[in-house]
């Protein structure tokens, strides 16, 4: 029983963790997932890296964004943060 009290602070510890640390954090990737594979063209999007733009067309791991007139730029799928607007 005194071994069990010792390790109660642990235990606490490691539950507190994952409810305020890693289980938000697991579901901000599910999310993050989610978005990323409901993609369509038209939606305004913001890249990881910051860039804006529109998507012009989008196959099973590219998503092209067109950033400027006639200027198109090719990424990959995890690279877009959020969308900004959907089509």
């Amino acid at each position: 029983m005194e071994t069990l009290m010792g390790l109660l602070p642990f235990i606490a510890m490691f539950a507190i963790m994952w409810f305020f640390l890693i289980r938000p954090a697991q579901k901000r990737q599910k999310e993050t997932k989610t978005m990323q594979s409901q993609l369509k063209r038209g939606d305004k999007v913001i890249t990881i890296g910051g860039i804006h733009g529109s998507i012009d067309a989008v196959d099973e791991a590219t998503v092209y964004l067109k950033v400027a007139d006639g200027t198109t730029l090719r990424f990959d799928r995890q690279a877009v943060g959020r969308v900004t607007e959907q089509a």
